[in-house]
């Protein structure tokens, strides 16, 4: 493992990032003494997700929801405001 003191990894840091990111960890070291270990992190498989139909059975839609306040909406239309 590459082992890079604090003055280099401030002056190299992106190009040592990008050595992390594809498997070629590092150490910084402080005065010659190892202080961190550098690696890239590998994201856990994701599941798919499934957004379709996510939700089934939790919610009820009432028989009349295509004319609730339809009696309200029809009055603003024709400009009756109450």
């Amino acid at each position: 493992m590459h082992t890079v003191n604090i003055h280099e990894a401030k002056t190299n840091l992106s190009r040592l990032i990008a050595m992390a990111g594809q498997g070629e960890p590092f150490v910084i070291a402080k005065a010659g003494k190892p202080l961190v270990t550098v690696t890239a992190i590998r994201p856990a498989e994701a599941e798919p997700r499934t957004r379709l139909g996510f939700m089934k059975g939790t919610l009820r839609v009432p028989d009349d929801f295509d004319r609730m306040g339809g009696d309200d909406v029809a009055a603003l239309f024709e400009g009756d405001v109450a």
